[in-house]
Parts: structure tokens; C-alpha cells; sequence
């Protein structure tokens, strides 16, 4: 199985892929789409061509992606919600199932604890996949949620 991870944001999406064979995550590659200071639509556009070309590139099975949440800002949720968007229309045009997770089950799935700071997914990301450095935050957290998913899935399936 084929996971593309998925961190939406209005200026930085992270994106990350893994193959789970058995229990087993093998790292395939991750980074971000920085959409700059375009105007909001031009913003979603990059972000919906970009991952398109990724999945046309890549041949993921699946795509995991991050559930919006409000912390105190309600206007940044709602770009924060279209940038989801563009990244949902782009998996969907390409008929691929999405599965979406909140950020406490990502970090829970990962570190073990559901309010882990950037630093802890960082970390157990390089872990987990035997990087020789640290990703990125936003592909880290992009990374974390296609973990999230394979767990998940393993979950549901039951020992292989």
C-alpha cells in the first residue's frame, strides 16, 4: 500500500509518502508546496496542480489527509479548509479514497501522546522511517498522517 500524507496549509503544504509492506514503513519521498504570496485562488491552484502531478508521479493507493481544527483563529480555519479542499478535488480526481484524521489521533499514532510538540513528530518521523536527518515540519507532519492511516489500517485488518 501507497500512502500520500497530507499536512494542508495556506502557504506551506506538506506531502509525504510511504509503502507499508506487512508492519514495515518504507519511506518514498516527502517535502512541501510553498504557494509564495500569490493571490488565494492562484494559492489553491499550486496546490491542487502540484499534488496532482505528485500522485501522477508517484501512484499512490490512498491519500491521508488533516482534519481542520480552530484553535483562535476562525478566518485561517476557513483557508486553512479550502486548502484541504484543493488537495480532496485533486485525490478525487485522480479516484483515489481520502481518509481524514485529527491532528491529536496523528500525533497519538506517532509520539504516543496527542498533544506532541513539532519537534516530538519530527523526531520520531526520522525515527520511524530511518531518516538520516530531520524532515521538514510541514513534511514531517505530512509524513505523520500517512503513518496514522497505516496504522490504522493495520488496526482494522488485524495482525498480518
Amino acid at each position: 500500500m501507497r500512502i500520500l500524507g497530507i499536512d494542508p496549509g495556506s502557504v506551506i503544504t506538506g506531502y509525504g509518502l510511504i509503502d507499508r509492506c506487512d508492519r514495515q514503513f518504507i519511506y518514498v519521498t516527502s517535502g512541501c508546496i510553498r504557494v509564495g504570496k500569490k493571490n488565494w485562488s492562484e494559492r489553491l491552484g499550486v496546490i491542487f496542480e502540484d499534488l496532482t502531478l505528485l500522485i501522477e508521479q508517484y501512484q499512490p493507493t490512498v491519500v491521508a489527509i488533516e482534519q481542520v481544527f480552530v484553535h483562535k483563529n476562525v478566518a485561517s480555519a476557513l483557508k486553512l479548509g479550502q486548502a484541504r479542499g484543493a488537495a480532496i478535488v485533486a485525490a478525487a480526481r485522480q479516484g483515489l479514497a481520502v481518509a481524514e484524521y485529527a491532528p491529536r489521533q496523528i500525533k497519538k499514532a506517532v509520539v504516543g501522546y496527542g498533544a506532541a510538540e513539532k519537534s516530538q513528530i519530527q523526531q520520531m518521523i526520522q525515527v520511524l522511517l530511518g531518516l538520516s536527518g530531520l524532515p521538514q515540519a510541514d513534511a514531517a507532519d505530512a509524513l505523520a498522517v500517512a503513518v496514522c492511516h497505516a496504522h490504522q489500517r493495520q488496526l482494522e485488518s488485524g495482525p498480518q
